[in-house]
């Protein structure tokens, strides 16, 4: 009796993470086909953070990979020319190969190609937007430097030993990594001018280029929506409630403890709600 009911626990306990996974996903279906019917477009999202996928509950950290590569690709492949796409971003990056094939397929869409970020879109995230014809971010979310990395360090930062040192005294290792930085840095700096050429006027596509793509800031560095404005990349700060609404389906795996809590309702001016 009791390891029936210990076998029928274990049963459930490794279902009902599935179930709930598995509604997760119908109402992200479900907000996105909505908000297609609405704006008449396509709608993709590039969502990572981590999410407890497995009945184990383990949480799992994403960034972009050639699969998101391969199915955005896919997507666009099958959108008419004549729709526009609107891509929905939340990542930290990824390999620079998968940004560059997302980035290079939204800029080639016929149609307009609209990009929303609600928090974040960091390095290969922010290669992505720039691609698109608008973007509109929170009013609080940021992009980042899409300066390369080579192994574990900056390339910028590579090429400074080359600056700073006596290349006699370097080791091959080092000056076929300088190497290395010196083409990776070009390629990203000329990626990002061809993305925005058209968009904004050459002399601030060419300074926009060298500034996100030459370790002017750390590779983290959060780019808020001024200073893009200041950079000459026009950004709107209103994201559509729909927004909002996916992210909330999309939920970091519980904790034992929360770490930020709130009552989740809009509050209004207290002098409307006084009678």
């Amino acid at each position: 009796m009791f390891f029936n009911l210990f076998f029928l626990f274990f049963i459930l306990s490794s279902l009902i993470p599935m179930i709930k996974q598995r509604n997760l996903e119908m109402n992200r279906i479900r907000l996105m086909q909505q908000f297609e019917r609405k704006r008449g477009s396509r709608f993709i999202s590039l969502i990572h953070r981590q999410e407890a996928l497995s009945f184990l509950g383990f949480p799992i950290s994403k960034y972009i990979t050639i699969e998101d590569s391969e199915q955005i690709l896919r997507a666009i492949r099958l959108t008419p020319p004549d729709m526009p796409i609107d891509i929905l971003l939340h990542t930290p990056g990824g390999l620079v190969l998968a940004s560059e094939q997302i980035a290079h397929a939204l800029w080639r869409h016929p149609a307009k190609v609209t990009v929303y970020v609600p928090h974040y879109a960091m390095s290969g995230g922010t290669l992505i937007a720039l691609a698109a014809d608008e973007i509109i971010m929170d009013e609080n979310a940021v992009l980042g430097p899409v300066d390369p990395q080579i192994g574990k360090y900056p390339a910028v930062s590579i090429l400074k030993v080359m600056q700073t040192k006596d290349k006699n005294k370097i080791d091959d290792e080092t000056l076929i990594l300088a190497d290395i930085a010196e083409k990776a840095v070009r390629q990203v700096e000329e990626r990002v001018y061809n993305l925005v050429k058209d968009k904004i006027p050459e002399d601030k596509a060419k300074a926009l280029a060298a500034k996100l793509s030459r370790g002017e800031w750390t590779h983290d560095y959060p780019i808020t929506c001024d200073q893009l404005a200041e950079l000459g990349f026009p950004i709107c700060d209103k994201l559509p409630k729909e927004i909002y609404d996916l992210m909330d389906y999309y939920p970091q795996p519980p904790q034992r403890r929360p770490s930020t809590q709130y009552i989740p309702v809009p509050y209004f001016d207290r002098k409307d709600s006084i009678g």
